[in-house]
Formats: C-alpha cells, sequence, structure tokens
C-alpha cells in the first residue's frame, strides 16, 4: 500500500540545512508551500538589506505592491515608513525590512485587492523563516511593526496597545532586543489628517527610542 504524501504545515519543511546564509534562505523560500497562501499570491517576498544590520524590521505580511515586485514594504506603507526612517536619522540601506508571513493574503473587491489579516495558523506555519532570518543576521534588536509582527515574536499574549514602545530584551529564541510600535499602514487607516499626523509623529517618537538604542 503506497501512503499518500504528507502534507506540509509548516515553512520547516523547505528550510535549508544547517545555518543558511540570507541567500540561501530567500532561494529556498521562493519554493515555500508551508501553508496555503501560496496558491494564490504572485510570489514570495522575503526580507531584504543589510547583512548582518544592527535593527531588523518585521511587518504583518507583504501588501498589493509587495506581492507584485517582490520586495518587502515598496508599497504606501513602505513609503511611511521610509518617510518616517529619514526624520529618525536611520538609513533604510543600513537595516533589514521582512514581515511574518511571506505571502500576499487578499481577497477581492472589485478592481483591488485587499489585504485580509493572516489566520494564527499561517503566521506560525511561516515562523521558520523569520527564527532562520534573525539567526542569520544577528541583529540587536528587532522591531515589531504592528499586532501580528509583535505575536510572531513575543507571543499570543503580545497586545500592542498595552506594549507598545517597550523594549524586550532577549526572547526564548533569539538574544536579540525587541521593541514594538505600529504598523506604517495604520497611519494610513486613520480617519482624517489631523488623526494621521498624530499616529505619524508617534511612529517617528518609536523609532528614536530605536535609534538612540543602537547608538
Amino acid at each position: 500500500m503506497v501512503r499518500a504524501p504528507r502534507p506540509t504545515t509548516s515553512a520547516a519543511d523547505f528550510l535549508p540545512p544547517g545555518r543558511p546564509s540570507i541567500e540561501a534562505l530567500r532561494a529556498a523560500a521562493a519554493g515555500c508551500r508551508g501553508c496555503d497562501l501560496w496558491k494564490r499570491a504572485t510570489q514570495t517576498v522575503f526580507g531584504e538589506g543589510r547583512p548582518h544590520a544592527r535593527i531588523v524590521f518585521v511587518g504583518e505580511q507583504p501588501g498589493d505592491q509587495e506581492d507584485l515586485q517582490g520586495r518587502p514594504f515598496v508599497g504606501p506603507a513602505g513609503a511611511v515608513l521610509d518617510r518616517a526612517l529619514r526624520e529618525t536619522g536611520l538609513e533604510r540601506e543600513s537595516l533589514y525590512v521582512t514581515n511574518a508571513v511571506k505571502h500576499f493574503k487578499w481577497v477581492q473587491r472589485g478592481k483591488r485587492r485587499i489585504h485580509q489579516k493572516p489566520l494564527v495558523s499561517q503566521v506560525a506555519a511561516c515562523r521558520p523563516w523569520i527564527e532562520a532570518e534573525i539567526a542569520a543576521l544577528g541583529p540587536e534588536v528587532i522591531v515589531a511593526l504592528g499586532a501580528t509582527a509583535g505575536q510572531a515574536l513575543l507571543g499570543k499574549a503580545f497586545k500592542l496597545t498595552v506594549e507598545r514602545g517597550r523594549f524586550f530584551d532577549r526572547t526564548e529564541w533569539s538574544p536579540a532586543t525587541v521593541f514594538a510600535t505600529l504598523h506604517p499602514s495604520a497611519v494610513l487607516r486613520m480617519p482624517d489628517p489631523d488623526t494621521r499626523e498624530e499616529a505619524y509623529a508617534g511612529l517617528v517618537a518609536d523609532l528614536r527610542k530605536v535609534r538612540e538604542r543602537v547608538a
């Protein structure tokens, strides 16, 4: 009797052996089928940036433009992040940016593809990639952008509204400090110019804390 192949439920099935480099991880992730999100995504969107960056930014998942271009934080939220980095005195070229989930989850509304929050099981399935990225990079600080990234890095009990702006020293799986702030897309979702500017100012203030931490 021939047994059916065991279904994959984690990116761990696609990780290269040993302690692979970022380039080896990126190549392997291109074929990841660790959850079902790959079926509707254009491509895997892996992290990018400086090797051995001191600061790593982790968002939730790629958006529409990221999915099409294959690069993280190149859409509207990425523009907000780039602006905040410039105001803070951080250079994106010196950082590494990635997401907790590597495929775009979306729903069709008219002609637009609208972001959908990934399930807890999908975040968990993708976790081996972020763990491997952090191991290869060895950063001093990991910045969790938004609640999903915070939960991926710090556990399901994490609440952004309570723990934003805090430094968490040495998690159970990395010696790096984790810092939590809001996702740049949250700035874009604010209902009016005044609240958008307030949210943006808060993001900049948080990133200044990160800069001071590594100064």
